[in-house]
């Protein structure tokens, strides 16, 4: 397709995108995402924001006790009021994955516990087969930016380093968290507009 600002985000205009968890992937990836033309945004999270969250989520000091999908939703207003936010304030149960996003054009995953993170994509891959669904495996720590890679399996993209798991001795930092959300971000746009054109770069 014509890859011109315009045309771009005419065509994602039309698209939905959920996104599963609001923290440091998350909420990175929706604003990216929002400031790319996407038109509507599902974003599904439990918790509140708090102080420990400002070194690499999308969110401000005067949010902090907020709801994170609610602190999100004003967020992206700010950036672009014509995106509609579709915030669900909810812990991700895999039996209401189908019904929270059947709606969406591509998902994201952005949550944090490994055992959530591998019941989301197995409840996905298996209620919807056909829906594009980026996640996000290995971002803790600095550094070794050549091992954040990208694996393509089908309409499933996994994007990091798919080792450096978040532990305790093994926090996340922004700047490879954002690169994570960044590129997941980006897969999302080339599985919504397809493949850009040598030409078109």
């Amino acid at each position: 397709m014509d890859g011109s600002r315009e045309s771009v985000r005419r065509a994602l205009s039309s698209k939905t995108v959920g996104i599963a968890g609001v923290g440091g992937l998350g909420s990175n990836c929706a604003h990216a995402l929002a400031r790319a033309g996407v038109g509507r945004l599902v974003i599904v999270d439990f918790d509140t924001v708090s102080r420990e969250n400002l070194d690499r989520q999308f969110f401000f000091l005067d949010q902090i006790g907020m709801p994170k999908v609610d602190a999100l939703a004003a967020n992206l207003a700010r950036i672009d009021p014509a995106v509609r936010v579709q915030a669900v304030n909810a812990r991700i149960e895999a039996s209401a994955v189908r019904q929270i996003f059947s709606g969406c054009d591509a998902v994201v995953e952005a949550l944090d516990d490994a055992e959530t993170k591998a019941l989301f994509i197995e409840a996905v891959l298996s209620s919807m087969p056909s829906l594009p669904l980026v996640a996000g495996s290995g971002i803790a720590g600095w550094g070794a930016s050549d091992d954040i890679r990208v694996r393509r399996m089908g309409s499933f993209v996994l994007v990091g380093d798919q080792c450096r798991e978040v532990g305790q001795h093994h926090a996340p930092h922004a700047p490879r968290v954002c690169a994570v959300a960044a590129i997941q971000a980006n897969e999302v746009l080339a599985l919504l507009l397809g493949p850009m054109d040598a030409e078109e770069a």
